[in-house]
């Protein structure tokens, strides 16, 4: 009897079946006839062009067009860097400045008077950067309000820029001379290379008389970190970041992601953070021999991946609930924020695209998500290479994602 229940069951919900079959068939080959049209653009005549788009629910290819070949991708690259951070570090990762000294503090004979017993420190302060772009003026109040709560008003010693968080280059491999990105230095105020600076202006406004010298450690490790006394620690986490580095493109939050990626477990170089962005590529189940990670922003012109990874990096954060939550969100959205916000809108796509800008001089790519009108829920990806300029590809990719969501 169960069996026979069974059985009418299933032969009533067949041609359900057989419609959403035939349905989703209907759209897909409507969808390629509509892409292959627009790849006949006499653009295409001068410039490369790549496109891969996923069914998430039906879990199938969509499109497929050159989705194989290597390109630069742009600040799509920011995709792989946060996917891998949260990955192997965790939304709740901290980046850290800390700020410590070396030495005694005493009463001070020279400052203290009837009413004010100050206190003067003989020894030396440190603070260690951890490449926290957000560290700001609360950040550096903090700072100053532990050594008045140490009732310190005189340094008798130096303060040193403690920079071994990471290799002294200052740029990433494969930058641009002119591109006049922001100095990749572990210690940053405002998210400027200018933290030493802002920090004897706080000394003077808290009436704390300056250090007696200056000096930075850049290599190696000071071998002094057991010896400190902690005054104060800032931390901020990946995911208070994220949204910022993913809706603005912000490439110094990238690289600040990316070091991290070498430093939570040695000094952070470029080359150790690609190794962990390649391990992730050889769990997406593909070769990272065939791929090039050259820094966490994507501004490197030395960095080359394909559509094909890229969507397999789209279907692994779809397939992880944890990274899922703190990734979609911080996406870009059509029409509404981020780099996104002046493109689709007023289209059938507003609101419906979830995805990351990239742009170089003649590049221009697009990755991320897109719900369809009925519901359908898609992983793509659009690389435009040698085109005349960064609107002719982002006009194409508007027109590719209000195809997708119909």
């Amino acid at each position: 009897m169960a069996f026979k229940w069974a059985l009418v069951i299933a032969i009533m919900l067949a041609p359900v079946v057989l419609r959403g079959q035939t349905e989703a068939t209907r759209w897909s080959e409507t969808l390629t006839m509509s892409l292959d049209s627009l790849l006949e653009a006499p653009m295409f005549e001068r410039s490369q062009v790549a496109i891969l788009v996923y069914d998430l629910d039906g879990d199938s290819v969509v499109y497929d067009h050159g989705s194989r070949q290597l390109m630069r991708p742009a600040s799509v690259m920011k995709v792989l860097t946060a996917t891998t951070a949260l990955s192997e570090l965790g939304a709740d990762y901290p980046f850290r400045t800390t700020l410590a000294y070396k030495g005694i503090i005493e009463p001070d004979t020279i400052l203290s008077d009837s009413l004010h017993e100050w206190k003067v420190l003989r020894g030396d302060i440190y603070i260690k950067g951890g490449f926290d772009p957000l560290f700001g003026e609360e950040d550096m109040r903090a700072f100053t309000e532990s050594l008045r709560e140490q009732g310190i008003r005189r340094i008798d010693g130096r303060v040193f820029a403690d920079l071994t968080f990471k290799d002294t280059l200052k740029w990433g491999e494969g930058w641009c001379w002119d591109d006049k990105e922001a100095t990749l230095t572990p210690l940053l105020y405002k998210a400027k290379d200018v933290f030493m600076p802002r920090f004897l202006q706080a000394l003077d406004l808290d009436s704390v008389v300056r250090p007696i010298g200056y000096g930075r450690i850049t290599e190696g490790n000071t071998n002094t970190e057991n010896d400190w006394n902690v005054l104060c620690e800032r931390t901020h986490t990946v995911e208070q970041m994220l949204t910022h580095m993913m809706k603005e493109s912000d490439n110094l939050y990238a690289e600040s992601l990316f070091y991290q990626l070498s430093a939570a477990r040695q000094r952070a170089t470029a080359r150790l953070s690609a190794e962990r962005e390649y391990g992730l590529i050889r769990e997406l189940g593909l070769n990272p021999d065939a791929y090039t990670v050259a820094d966490g922003s994507g501004l490197s012109l030395y960095n080359y991946l394909t559509p094909r990874l890229v969507v397999r990096l789209l279907r692994h954060v779809w397939s992880r609930p944890d990274i899922l939550a703190i990734l979609y969100p911080s996406l870009p959205v059509a029409g509404i924020d981020g780099t996104l916000k002046k493109r689709m809108k007023g289209t059938q796509a507003e609101g419906k695209i979830h995805a990351k800008t990239g742009t170089l001089r003649k590049v221009s790519t697009l990755a991320g998500y897109a719900t369809t009108a009925n519901g359908t829920h898609l992983a793509f990806c659009i690389f435009n290479q040698g085109i005349l300029n960064s609107q002719e590809g982002r006009d194409f990719q508007d027109v590719v994602c209000q195809e997708l969501v119909k």
